[in-house]
């Protein structure tokens, strides 16, 4: 429908929206903040005058709207109103940053200029543009939370009044909207919005799927409405023998989580359990909220017998977001699942509004575990710029989305961590160092492995070793973004350290071999080993991955006679591709399996043509053995739900970074202390990790196995040189191959 408005008609409508804006504020406004308010829609109003959006609408309606959210939805003050009014002015027309701290102070300049994208990017950057938007917005976490509430603001409208855009883009927006503004949403407690950006954003992405969804909710809207009203009837007349004074809403699920549902469990719309979900808002009768949400609890239950597994209790301990309520499920008439959440009115609230509301309740000190506690946790990952945009991105969104579980430490305070964390990610979370340092951790009193997944109610204890260094396996099974920063920026130091020592190492070897130590001869040798970096070379000379073997192979190839004749022929310049960048890259040549990361035999399937460094799968086929699928793969959830067992770990390595198990048998005359010998010097040697280890004595003799994780074969053979020197050890056999 084509847009006809006189500017006559545009005006009274602006006029009025304004004014829609300032009645429905959540906070009491003072004339100050009016007069503010009122400044800002003026400048923008002037700013925009000339601006039309895809729908012939005037610009301004897009501010104002956005603003309104601001206000109502998230129920933000006057500074954010003012700024959200302001947020593109600076991006789309002649007004400047300095301009906007002339005329309304240093916040609001700070949050405007935190809304404003990066216009452009170098060329020679080989970052996503979207994701440097992204890590711009998401740092200005260190100054104002603001900024990323009124950017979600933002991106509801456009959401809202995206059906004039194309195709591509709108699939575009809607696919970014819910990798990160739904999550960011659901992460700051702003529920309402996550649900309206996650349906809005599967409208453009599948279609199909959501209007079938809709058309189904639509058509059974009567009999919903008829079941609702006989689930309350019964909890209505017990609610008020008992003088309690609440609301009970009824509703569908969102459109999403049926469809996520719908997926998970691979079921039709009519299959889905629990559609319906029914809130009991209540205002308390005593100053104890929590005994009215367990008196309403026991009411429930008396009439509908509950699911004992699918209890949520968010009131004894909040969510990280501040989300309070009693959730539970129900068997309800026609023997229909329901689920029942019990909130008081101001649960409710901090439940609608997030943030706002949050800090509005807030008294005294806020528990670790509050809103601020992972704001500041938030901010300590934000710190590390070091890694590409992508990453940043992708490290920061895992604990976005993540479910919560609660773990003791040894003195009894509680730690929250999203659903799967290991024992590694709960030393990170009690300190940088700890986590570092960490060598193993005793859950419920009993020692497990680093990797070991935590469940709620764990207690968890960490044991340090001060000479223990972070390993690269350790990013395998850490889930938090904290955690996986931290270790990615200490292999980077030890990386540094790793590259210097093989610099000094390789110049002193090639001065040893009379050969000149110029950029040109490192850049060579680079270029014959492969690699993009003279920091790669370095690196991989100092862990032992080119030995003086490697480098004698290449001094062959480049002293032949052929060799001479096309170098001086041609006059190549060695090494043009080679920089000095200071960061390992990665050559994937390795495909490994399984918790022991076993090389074995394979083959790549056609479906989804996986190539090295794919997240991937192997699967145990009958007659063609492992074939290896894209974790995305069309058939990947097939085959993952119908044949679980036959499904593989499988990741791209590296070899010359990667960490390899191997096994030693030795034996020798039974003296005093002599396991205590072998175990000093594995220890005493760095990056070596003992699997197992088992020493047998019989009438003076001892035998043993032992098995360790090495990076290379130079640093095994001279671990078992090491080994042969102690005193009573005669022999030390390695019985696996690299």
């Amino acid at each position: 429908m084509s847009y006809n408005a006189t500017i006559e008609e545009e005006n009274k409508e602006i006029a009025s929206r304004y004014k829609d804006l300032l009645k429905g504020t959540y906070q009491t406004l003072s004339e100050d903040d009016k007069k503010l308010i009122r400044k800002a829609f003026e400048i923008s109003v002037e700013a925009h005058s000339e601006q039309r959006r895809k729908t012939g609408e005037p610009y301004i309606y897009h501010p104002i709207a956005v603003a309104k959210i601001v206000a109502y939805e998230i129920g933000l003050g006057a500074t954010s109103i003012a700024a959200a009014l302001l947020h593109d002015v600076v991006e789309d027309t002649h007004y400047t940053i300095d301009d906007m701290e002339r005329l309304f102070g240093e916040n609001i300049a700070r949050i405007v200029s935190g809304l404003t994208k990066i216009s452009s990017l170098r060329k020679e950057q080989d970052y996503s543009i979207q994701a440097e938007n992204f890590r711009k917005m998401l740092l200005t976490l260190h100054d104002d939370v603001r900024v990323i509430l009124i950017k979600i603001a933002d991106r509801l409208h456009n959401m809202q009044t995206m059906d004039s855009m194309p195709p591509h883009k709108q699939v575009k927006i809607a696919s970014e909207t819910l990798y990160i503004y739904a999550p960011l949403a659901h992460r700051l407690g702003l529920y309402n919005i996550k649900t309206e950006l996650e349906d809005l954003g599967l409208k453009y992405t599948e279609p199909d799927v959501y209007s079938d969804i809709l058309s189904k909710i639509e058509h059974s809207k009567e009999d919903q409405q008829k079941y609702i009203d006989s689930f309350t009837t019964v909890l209505k007349e017990a609610l008020n023998k008992e003088a309690f004074s609440y609301e009970i809403k009824g509703r569908f699920k969102s459109i999403f989580s049926i469809r996520r549902k719908m997926r998970k469990q691979n079921v039709t719309f009519d299959e889905v359990y629990d559609k319906f979900a029914i809130r009991i808002i209540y205002e308390p009768k005593s100053k104890d909220e929590k005994f009215d949400a367990w008196k309403i609890y026991s009411i429930v239950t008396d009439f509908f017998k509950p699911n004992p597994a699918r209890l949520r209790d968010w009131i004894s301990q909040p969510k990280s977001t501040g989300y309070e309520a009693l959730h539970i499920t129900v068997i309800g008439p026609q023997a229909k699942w329901v689920e029942v959440q019990i909130r008081s009115q101001r649960m409710d609230e901090i439940a609608e509004k997030g943030y706002a509301a949050h800090f509005k309740y807030k008294q005294g000190n806020v528990s670790e575990n509050g809103l601020d506690g992972w704001l500041n946790r938030l901010k300590e990952t934000l710190e590390n710029q070091s890694i590409n945009a992508v990453d940043f991105v992708e490290d920061f969104k895992l604990n976005l989305y993540a479910k919560e579980i609660y773990v003791f430490t040894p003195n009894g305070d509680l730690k929250s961590l999203p659903k799967g964390a290991s024992a590694l990610d709960f030393a990170f979370s009690v300190h940088t160092d700890v986590g570092l340092k960490c060598r193993g951790a005793k859950v419920n009193g009993k020692l497990v492995p680093l990797s070991h997944e935590l469940k709620s109610g764990d207690q968890v204890k960490v044991l340090t070793a001060a000479i223990n260094k972070p390993n690269v396996r350790w990013l395998d099974f850490v889930l938090t973004a904290r955690a996986r920063t931290k270790i990615k920026s200490a292999l980077k130091a030890e990386e540094k350290k790793i590259a210097e020592e093989g610099k000094a190492i390789l110049m002193r070897k090639l001065r040893h071999l009379k050969i000149n130590t110029n950029e040109k001869t490192i850049h060579e040798i680079a270029n014959y080993f492969g690699l993009k970096t003279s920091f790669d070379l370095f690196f991989r000379v100092g862990n032992g991955a080119i030995d003086n073997t490697k480098l004698k192979e290449f001094l062959a190839q480049r002293s032949g006679p052929l060799m001479s004749f096309i170098r001086s022929t041609f006059k190549r310049s060695p090494g043009k591709n080679v920089t000095d960048k200071e960061e390992v890259t990665s050559n994937f040549d390795s495909l490994v399996f399984g918790k022991d990361e076993q090389v074995l035999d394979y083959t790549l399937s056609k479906c989804c043509t996986p190539i090295p460094g794919d997240k991937v799968f192997g699967f145990v086929t009958i007659n063609e053995g492992i074939k290896v699928h894209k974790n995305d793969c069309p058939n990947a959830i097939s085959l993952q739900s119908n044949y679980a067992y036959r499904i593989m770990p499988a990741k791209w390595i590296d070899s010359t970074q990667q960490e390899f198990k191997a096994s030693l048998e030795f034996s020798g005359i039974d003296k005093k202390g002599i396991a205590n010998n072998i175990t000093r010097i594995i220890s005493n040697t760095t990056d070596v990790y003992i699997y197992s280890i088992n020493i047998t004595g019989d009438d003076g003799v001892f035998k043993g196995n032992l098995t360790l994780g090495v990076k290379n074969k130079v640093q095994l053979n001279k671990l078992i040189d090491s080994i042969k020197r102690i005193d009573g050890v005669q022999k030390v056999e390695r019985v696996n191959t690299l």
